[in-house]
């Protein structure tokens, strides 16, 4: 699995985002940004463990589902994250990103079962992985104050 440069692309738009929505004056908006830049750094250390990972190793399907299983608890500690007011109507967002990397993650232990491999239920688990860090993406658009590409999301997510 390698997921470095959507990972790294998160992290850097988080952190622009960060940058850009608050100055440290606000104690709402400084403790969102310490939230926010806390899940950045916890899903980039998550992606630099997974692509370490020997492929080759005998391990390393447990290596991964334990990596796996450090992302999912960050992600639903992102959903209960509290969003500054003005940003409250994102929280159903990470409220589903939560609960699509929950199901990636499942998905990646059904894949993984009984000492084989499920390549269908592999490609399952990836696109739930992939529909998470899409609303992360979105839920970053929003925080630029741009509208996201996706316009069935942004429609729906849009104030």
């Amino acid at each position: 699995m390698n997921k470095k440069k959507p990972l790294q692309k998160i992290c850097i738009i988080i952190l622009t985002a960060l940058l850009l929505t608050a100055c440290g004056e606000d104690p709402e908006l400084t403790q969102f940004q310490n939230s926010m830049d806390d899940f950045c750094t916890k899903i980039s250390e998550i992606d630099t463990g997974i692509n370490n990972i020997n492929a080759r190793s005998e391990n390393a399907v447990d290596e991964l589902l334990t990596y796996l299983d450090d992302l999912d608890i960050v992600f639903r500690a992102f959903a209960r994250l509290d969003f500054p007011e003005e940003f409250e109507y994102l929280e159903p967002l990470a409220d589903e990103a939560s609960q699509y990397m929950s199901e990636a993650v499942a998905n990646y232990y059904e894949a993984y079962s009984n000492h084989s491999y499920q390549e269908s239920t592999a490609e399952y688990a990836r696109q739930n992985y992939s529909r998470a860090y899409k609303r992360v993406q979105i839920i970053i658009s929003f925080l630029h104050g741009e509208t996201p590409k996706d316009a069935d999301l942004a429609m729906e997510y849009n104030n």
